[in-house]
């Protein structure tokens, strides 16, 4: 099975999730979804970065499933997450989380860009600004 996303924590707090170009599938994408919700065991600040250069549209299925995660999980983020920044070149893919968000809301700030350097800044930032 090859990997929807890799996430890479080696910048703790800052969160890095690259999607790998991979389509979602019933076995790659709840794996996903967990290990990102893994990235909170730690109970402390994070600030994630979703890197969807090489992101393939994903279907509606893994849509839904993408917006229950942000509902059930919605505490959770308040709670510890500082920001998303979400690098996105691709229109399409911009149009896709904006269709996830009319499932379910985003819960923290977020920021969509389109390079890796602006999320990393707006992400630093975050991080620094006392939770609300």
């Amino acid at each position: 099975m090859n990997k929807y996303a890799e996430i890479d924590s080696s910048e703790f707090p800052i969160i890095k999730v690259v999607f790998t170009g991979e389509a979602a599938t019933a076995e790659n994408f709840p794996i996903y979804l967990e290990e990102v919700k893994q990235n909170y065991a730690s109970e402390q600040p994070i600030a994630i970065i979703f890197d969807a250069t090489k992101a393939v549209f994903p279907g509606i299925t893994y849509q839904k499933m993408q917006a229950q995660w942000l509902k059930d999980n919605e505490q959770l983020m308040k709670n510890f997450c500082k920001g998303t920044a979400y690098v996105i070149p691709n229109l399409i893919i911009r149009n896709v989380l904006s269709a996830i968000f009319t499932f379910q809301k985003q819960p923290v700030p977020y920021l969509v860009c389109s390079t890796n350097t602006e999320a990393v800044a707006w992400v630093k930032k975050q991080l620094e600004t006392p939770h609300a």
